[in-house]
């Protein structure tokens, strides 16, 4: 008979650290408001045609999470570059995702920070952390 692979054994759960060197936390404690550095894996071909493999930081807030932690969890998080507003959108189980650093939290009251994109000009408030 052909060998059966078990599914929920191939999904790669992100590490997700705190920046305050506290214990690890779980995909479930990301939440809108955040403020988080993705790591992701980059494959590059350089001139020799090797592959390569690097890692490359985002830096931005968390504005949504979609689909908690079901195995097609995403978050979308958005960062000023240069005056331009930058948004990408990282699955949470994916394997190009090395891990995710929490760096603050900001008091907010919505799920999803879309008001962030147009010509919102408060502070979000910190929340201790």
């Amino acid at each position: 008979m052909a060998e059966e692979k078990n599914v929920d054994a191939e999904v790669k759960t992100p590490v997700v650290e705190k920046d305050t060197k506290g214990k690890a936390a779980t995909p479930a404690e990301l939440k809108p408001g955040m403020t988080v550095r993705v790591y992701q894996k980059i494959k590059e071909l350089n001139s020799k045609g090797e592959e390569k493999e690097r890692l490359q930081f985002f830096d931005g807030m968390i504005i949504a999470k979609k689909h908690g932690t079901e195995k097609g969890a995403s978050i979308t998080v958005r960062k000023i570059s240069e005056g331009v507003g930058v948004e990408k959108i990282f699955p949470l189980f994916s394997p190009t995702v090395d891990r995710i650093v929490i760096k603050k939290q900001a008091k907010v009251r919505k799920s999803k920070l879309y008001y962030l994109r147009g010509e919102y000009k408060k502070r979000l408030k910190e929340k201790a952390y």
